[in-house]
């Protein structure tokens, strides 16, 4: 999971001439950074200033000024809190089955990590323009990757389809857009990911204990060592990126050696995707949705993937495929799509759609799952041109949004400047209360009326 993707700053120290540059660890860790950076460094008696204890410096004068022990302290304090909020999590964790030794082991040396909560804030699906993002996720280089991985990987995927009934190219497709067939599969410590965002992150913090103590079992389990349980920032593991309580419920042996190992064996890996997609209702043998033009007459319609019609429907109202082509199955039901408003690429999309969401619950992630499978396929690039002159909100017209929806009785589910499903629902119903086309787009246009009516 993403399926979601602030760049790290450490303090700028102040210096005089008699000070050395202080050294920087490339750690994550204040503490370690603390004892390697603020201990006494120089005596320099002739200028008449002396380094007494760390970050404190004097003159003859009197003291100039105090970098280090105030900061010091803080982290000290900081990481004592941290493994007080650990230890009162110890009982909850015995009360699940884990050992006080695997518990032990996963949290040694462990301290919150601030990568994770600036990666939390930046989710590429939800953040960026989506034709940037479905460039970048459908790429000429993923495509090519893509299809050799389908020549290698041949027989495996032979069985999995005989097995759980479920596309293989959707199952590559998805391979690609995790971990980019296995080459990116994260290099962080899982269980210090997890516990940050429990301890750390306010809006994760559920999430994060959840998977944090799905994770503890993972360990006392034995399908994978400490040191080897990496992933992202938020606890997606192995190949295709599955969240610890994923894993436990989906994760297979496939390669029958007792492990359910998806971050080193391809076939566990890809068997426990294909599992999670057939028990997500995956419908072997048919798309995941149609690329389609909607007539410049219709001036609202209604665009909530979850407000499925039959395609016959849509039919009768004039949208049809954009190859021309018949709908193969017009009793098939779909919720119409629009990723960059009225004036962008239009799809109806159907129940495998829904089954992607369940890996990624972002529609923009869904989509390129779709288009890349279908490039996999054989099939050509989307034919409708993205409207790249469109500028997109930037995270403070986001943020104002989203304040503005909710202060008049539309709910965006939260201001955090991500465009999720709720922010979408809550400007197609502003838009439908307004008498605009509902198009559910998020554009300067309805965040300048809404501020003309504030």
């Amino acid at each position: 999971m993403t399926k979601a993707n602030p760049d790290t700053r450490k303090s700028s120290e102040k210096r005089t001439e008699t000070v050395h540059k202080p050294c920087r660890k490339k750690s994550g860790r204040f503490r370690q950074y603390a004892d390697l950076c603020l201990k006494p460094l120089i005596c320099t008696i002739a200028l008449g200033t002396f380094l007494i204890s760390p970050g404190v410096l004097f003159s003859a004068g009197g003291p100039m000024f105090t970098t280090g022990i105030s900061m010091a302290r803080a982290a000290t304090a900081s990481d004592k809190r941290f493994r007080q909020w650990v230890e009162r999590l110890w009982p909850v964790a015995r009360r699940k089955g884990i050992s006080r030794r695997t518990f032990n082991e996963a949290f040694r040396g462990v301290l919150p990590d601030p990568d994770v909560i600036r990666s939390a804030h930046y989710q590429p699906e939800f953040v960026r323009p989506v034709w940037d993002y479905m460039a970048s996720a459908v790429s000429d280089q993923r495509i090519l990757t893509g299809q050799a991985m389908l020549r290698k990987y041949e027989k495996l995927l032979d069985r999995l389809e005989k097995r759980f009934r479920v596309d293989r190219y959707v199952i590559v497709a998805i391979w690609g857009m995790e971990s980019n067939y296995g080459l990116n599969r994260g290099d962080k410590n899982v269980i210090r990911s997890l516990a940050t965002l429990a301890y750390r992150d306010r809006r994760r913090r559920k999430f994060g204990r959840q998977q944090l103590l799905s994770a503890l079992r993972i360990l006392q389990r034995g399908d994978i060592s400490v040191s080897q349980i990496k992933g992202s920032w938020a606890g997606a593991m192995g190949h295709t990126q599955f969240i610890p309580t994923t894993y436990a419920a989906y994760a297979v042996d496939f390669d029958s050696d007792g492990k359910r190992d998806i971050w080193n064996s391809p076939a566990d890996a890809l068997a426990s995707t294909a599992n999670y997609l057939h028990k997500s209702r995956w419908r072997f043998g048919e798309t995941w949705g149609y690329e389609v033009k909607i007539p410049k007459k219709i001036r609202s319609v209604r665009t909530n993937i979850r407000r499925r019609k039959p395609l016959s429907w849509y039919k009768k109202l004039g949208i049809r495929r954009v190859n021309g082509k018949d709908f193969p199955r017009p009793g098939d039901r779909a919720g119409l799509y629009l990723p960059a408003g009225r004036n962008g690429p239009a799809f109806l999309v159907l129940n495998n759609f829904r089954s992607i969401l369940r890996y990624n619950n972002a529609n923009t992630y869904a989509l390129a799952v779709g288009h890349l499978a279908d490039r996999l396929r054989g099939f050509g690039p989307i034919r409708t041109a993205w409207p790249t002159k469109q500028k997109p909100l930037a995270r403070e017209e986001r943020l104002e949004l989203q304040r503005l929806l909710t202060a008049k009785g539309f709910d965006t589910g939260g201001t955090d400047g991500i465009i999720g499903n709720q922010t979408l629902h809550a400007v197609r119903k502003y838009q439908k209360s307004r008498g605009l086309k509902v198009d559910g787009w998020p554009s300067a246009r309805v965040l300048k009326k809404l501020r003309n009516e504030s």
